[in-house]
C-alpha cells in the first residue's frame, strides 16, 4: 500500500505543476482592463450623460438587453434616481442568438419577448454590455418599433469594441475598447457572475 501511494507521488507532482502552468497562462493571457470602481464610473457618467442630453427623465424608458443589460439597465435607473428623485420605468429585451451565431457573423438574433408596454411618444435607452457587429442592438431597436412608434430610440454600452456590420453608434458609451476579431471581451457583473470585471483575451 506505502509502495503505491510512493509511486503516485511524481504522478501527483506533474498535475500540480500543470495546473500552476495552467492558472499562470490563464492570467498572463487574460487582461482585466475595468474593476468594479471602473465600471460603477462609466455608469454613473452614463446615467448624467443620459439626463443631460435628454434635459431631464420625463418619458424616457430605459430596457436593459438580457442578459448582462438588464442588471446595467438597473444601475443606471437607480443612479439616476438618486440624481434626479424620479423613478424611471426599466424593462427587458430578451434577444436570442443563434447556436452558431458566433461563426456565421451574417445570422440575426431573435426576438423572444415582445415588448408588452406602450412605448408610443417615448424616449428609448437600450443597454447592452458589449456592442460589437450592432446586430444584437438593431434586433432589440425591431423589438421597439414593433410595439410602438417611440420618439427616439437611444443606445448605451458599457464596452464599444468596434467591429461594426451595421451603421450604428452607442449615444453612450463606458469605454471605447479597440480589438482584433480574434480577441474576446468578457463583461462580469455581480448580478449574474458574482464579481465587476472587464476582461480581454
Amino acid at each position: 500500500m506505502a509502495s503505491w501511494s510512493a509511486s503516485r507521488k511524481p504522478f501527483l507532482i506533474v498535475v500540480e505543476v500543470l495546473h500552476t502552468i495552467k492558472d499562470y497562462l490563464r492570467g498572463e493571457l487574460m487582461k482585466v482592463l475595468m474593476d468594479e470602481k471602473a465600471i460603477g464610473r462609466a455608469l454613473t457618467r452614463i446615467a448624467h450623460e443620459i439626463i443631460e442630453k435628454n434635459k431631464g427623465v420625463e418619458d424616457v424608458v430605459i430596457l436593459g438587453i438580457k442578459t448582462r443589460g438588464v442588471p446595467l439597465a438597473n444601475r443606471i435607473v437607480k443612479r439616476i434616481k438618486s440624481f434626479e428623485g424620479v423613478d424611471v420605468p426599466v424593462g427587458t429585451v430578451d434577444i436570442t442568438f443563434y447556436r452558431d451565431d458566433l461563426q456565421k457573423k451574417s445570422l440575426s438574433p431573435t426576438i423572444n419577448n415582445p415588448l408588452d408596454f406602450d412605448v408610443a411618444g417615448k424616449t428609448i435607452v437600450l443597454v447592452d454590455d458589449v456592442i460589437y457587429t450592432g446586430r444584437t442592438c438593431r434586433a432589440a431597436i425591431d423589438a421597439v418599433m414593433d410595439a410602438g412608434r417611440p420618439q427616439k430610440v437611444q443606445f448605451a454600452s458599457l464596452i464599444d469594441r468596434g467591429h461594426r456590420e451595421l451603421p450604428l453608434i452607442p449615444d453612450y458609451v463606458g469605454k471605447n475598447l479597440p480589438t482584433s476579431k480574434n480577441e474576446v471581451v468578457h463583461v462580469k457583473l455581480q448580478e449574474v457572475d458574482g464579481e465587476d470585471t472587464v476582461q480581454i483575451i
